[in-house]
């Protein structure tokens, strides 16, 4: 803990405890001993410093403590936390926020000729004296701990949430041609004291972004204006339109901070950009390509500090579980999840991977790219200027003695045949295809040249897998479906009464939801094992098909399926299932 301030012996005020030593008060208070008190008394008179600091080093007392036995040395009000809603914008407008992180403090209102301020060290009469000259008002100050005020200027110095539109508007005045040198190191862009508005307007909307859950950011020249777009659980929304004339610039301060060649406008470029929004790691991988209206941009947000999902979490139930948990537990074999792109197969991946993750287990993985660092496993991403393919990577890992590897994606003859060969020497490989669903899996590596009797030996289960949006439970609304609604999805009236009394629901719209009715999303299943009688078709290289009707009889529950029971279960809506499951029923 840093600056806790010890005020100065002043003579008993007549009255409670002002004017009261701090370690008198802290007794008073029953916040520390007299042997931690006398203690803390000699190792202040050895080190020096402040005596409330050298009692919370030695855990004799909270930082809170101090800071309560201060207010009443002081007679100032204090108070645990700070709520944001206490805080005028207008003030916390005057004053920047890396220097509200290093005083501690934060204006919270005016009252009369006073501003009051949250202040984690009334003594430190320079940080005042800044913040009046700041605002031009003498300061009241309320004491507050140092962690609550830093959390209540994270939260309040959100330009982004609503100030994009003032910031394009702040455009109309700014200097078209300052743009910010590029940023070697990640830094905390709500920290950024550059007043450059075409560099706060993509700062903001970067913040924006990650405090919205957004996947990707589109930004997109039309004829006379720019689109900016937020991809949110799927589901791209407008943001803002600034005009046409700001297009160089935003496009070319975007293309800076992820490396590119801005002088090059008429070739895609991939780039990278890594920042902290808020103390959180955001890992920003960045597209550019030409259009007839200029350079369009795509950045994908990737939070590092997200926590990876098990395999509950993301949407399986109890029997999904229990056959996946038979699956990645195998010495060898080859597991497949197959779906679109942007239909969770990665983290589904990364669940099963964190699952069996151990020290006794040599885990490797070649990616493209690397989405996420999971501790104790080795991580390659491809790199295709020198030749480091998915299935060279494959190759070199043959010879670093792994259990159990992961391919990013089979896209070709090479990549599965290594990855046939690992798993039939002993190995469990995980990887993934694109196909609609889990049979065509089969019947895609046989279309990439792979002879049926190493698909068939080889494979030991594919999961097929969708994303729906989730309902927000804030506002989902309950309604009696029409028959021809259920048979759509393959229920019965009779069905949905004897789970969900006869009753479903529909997206609603409020404030917690952006007015979608959705919150979040979760996976939908289609899981199939390869048991004989499905090795026996494979090695007759039939259609995808026969292999899925086989499959189904034998139990196997189809993507539709899984949709229902959810859709049963109040989770998601039906036309949510319909949405992403409407390929397999063409």
């Amino acid at each position: 803990m840093e600056g806790i301030a010890e005020a100065p012996a002043r003579k008993p005020a007549g009255r409670g405890l002002a004017g009261l030593r701090i370690g008198e008060i802290l007794l008073a208070h029953g916040a520390v001993t007299r042997e931690k008190l006398e203690e803390a008394l000699a190792a202040q008179g050895e080190r020096g410093g402040r005596l409330g600091e050298v009692l919370v080093s030695l855990k004799a007392c909270s930082e809170e403590q101090v800071l309560k036995a201060l207010a009443a040395q002081l007679e100032l009000p204090y108070q645990m936390r700070v709520a944001t809603e206490e805080v005028s914008q207008e003030l916390i407008s005057k004053v920047p926020i890396n220097f509200a992180k290093q005083a501690r403090l934060l204006p919270l209102r005016i009252e009369g000729d006073l501003v009051v301020a949250a202040i984690a060290d009334p003594m430190d009469t320079g940080a005042v004296d800044s913040l009046r000259l700041l605002l031009g008002a003498s300061v009241s100050p309320v004491l507050v701990p140092t962690q609550s005020i830093l959390d209540c200027i994270n939260s309040v110095y959100d330009r982004a949430a609503n100030e994009a539109e003032q910031l394009v508007g702040d455009l109309e005045a700014g200097d078209l041609d300052t743009v910010a040198h590029e940023l070697e190191e990640p830094q905390d862009l709500l920290d950024s004291s550059d007043e450059a508005p075409i560099i706060r307007l993509v700062n903001s909307l970067l913040f924006r972004a990650a405090k919205e859950r957004a996947s990707d950011i589109h930004i997109e020249p039309q004829e006379k204006d720019i689109c900016v777009r937020f991809r949110v659980d799927g589901v791209l929304q407008e943001v803002i339109r600034p005009p046409k004339r700001f297009q160089n610039s935003i496009i070319s301060r975007v293309k800076i901070m992820g490396g590119l060649n801005i002088a090059e406008k008429r070739l895609p470029q991939d780039g990278r950009i890594r920042v902290k929004l808020a103390g959180r790691d955001i890992d920003i991988r960045l597209s550019t390509t030409p259009t007839v209206f200029g350079e369009r941009v795509v950045m994908r947000l990737l939070d590092k500090s997200t926590v990876l999902l098990d395999l509950v979490e993301i949407g399986m139930d109890k029997d999904q579980l229990r056959i996946m948990e038979s699956l990645i537990h195998r010495s060898h074999g080859i597991i497949l999840v197959t779906g679109p792109t942007g239909s969770g197969k990665t983290t589904t991946l990364y669940a099963a991977l964190s699952r069996i993750n151990r020290p006794d287990l040599n885990i490797m993985t070649i990616e493209d790219p690397v989405e996420y660092q999971l501790q104790g496993i080795s991580q390659t991403p491809v790199n295709p200027k020198i030749d480091l393919t998915f299935a060279n990577g494959l190759r070199s890992f043959l010879r670093q003695d792994p259990d159990v590897i992961m391919v990013g994606e089979i896209r070709d003859l090479e990549t599965a045949e290594i990855a046939i060969q690992a798993s039939l020497t002993g190995h469990l490989v995980f990887s993934t295809v694109h196909t609609n669903d889990a049979a065509g899996a089969v019947t895609r590596l046989v279309d990439m040249g792979v002879e049926p009797f190493l698909v068939a030996s080889s494979l030991i289960g594919i999961l097929a897998q969708r994303l729906v949006r989730v309902l927000c439970k804030d506002c989902r609304a309950p309604y009696l479906p029409a028959p021809e609604e259920l048979k759509e999805i393959g229920l019965t009236p009779e069905e949905v009464r004897e789970t969900s009394g006869g009753m479903l629901y529909k997206p609603g719209g409020c404030a917690e939801c952006n007015n979608t009715g959705y919150r979040g999303r979760t996976g939908i299943y289609e899981m199939m094992l390869l048991d004989d009688e499905l090795r026996q078709l494979t090695l007759k290289n039939v259609d995808s098909g026969t292999i899925k009707r086989q499959a189904v009889s034998k139990g196997m529950r189809t993507l539709m399926d899984d949709g229902a029971q959810k859709v049963m279960g109040g989770v998601t809506s039906v036309a949510e299932v319909l949405s992403v499951t409407q390929e397999d029923m063409a």
